[in-house]
């Protein structure tokens, strides 16, 4: 497993739906969640789709979903994956999810189905369980129990990762988990992905490139509820 460093003009058209987009703000929330689970990643998003703009010139545009504070709203929310890139302040690493897991049709309805609801709905940031979940990830208790900050599953709210990890669930590409533990390093390090990473964009490229520590290796049934 490596992490490369891809542009993502390149990257563009190789992206589908269900794949992770991780992300390493420079605000005093991201900071926050970095700390607490020990990491350099603070939010992550999915691809929504993938479309082709113009056929004979072969360019794509892709949507990304998240939950975050985006143009004023906080929320679950869907923007061109692009115009994010542009705007964010940061790394941004692109993880693919292993290509097998995604052939089913009737699971790609159900993740985009799912997903299209809580946009719809304008699903609000759920900024409790989001330090919550952070904060349970410091807790290491015997025989399978609960930190103070454990979290039962809620979908009246979302924070990023649960929103992402709610989805993949629908997709039948992770068993079932409690999404509302799930935190962004976490999510990352799901053995769900393709031996490769990318780093799409370098927030500071005057300091050497982070990469995503233990990526890849963990499996999902740990966070089952």
């Amino acid at each position: 497993m490596a992490m490369k460093t891809l542009s993502y003009a390149q990257a563009r058209p190789l992206m589908k739906a269900g794949d992770v987009i991780a992300f390493s703000g420079k605000g005093h929330f991201s900071e926050v969640i970095k700390l607490a689970t020990r990491s350099g990643v603070s939010h992550v998003g999915v691809v929504l789709q993938t479309q082709v703009m113009e056929i004979e010139s072969g360019k794509f545009f892709n949507q990304i979903i998240e939950s975050a504070t985006i143009r004023g709203f906080s929320g679950v929310s869907i923007s061109l994956l692009s115009e994010r890139l542009d705007e964010y302040e940061g790394d941004i690493w692109w993880l693919p999810i292993q290509a097998k897991l995604t052939e089913n049709p009737e699971n790609h309805k159900a993740f985009y189905n799912f997903l299209f609801q809580q946009a719809k709905l304008k699903k609000p940031y759920d900024f409790p369980q989001a330090v919550q979940s952070a904060v349970d990830a410091m807790d290491e208790l015997p025989f399978g129990l609960h930190g103070p900050g454990y979290n039962r599953e809620d979908f009246s709210r979302f924070f990023c990762s649960e929103l992402v990890a709610a989805a993949l669930e629908r997709a039948k590409i992770v068993g079932t988990i409690n999404a509302s533990e799930v935190t962004p390093i976490d999510l990352c390090r799901w053995n769900i992905y393709e031996q490769d990473y990318y780093l799409l964009k370098q927030g500071n490229p005057d300091k050497p490139a982070q990469s995503i520590t233990r990526f890849n290796s963990m499996d999902p049934a740990l966070w089952n509820l």
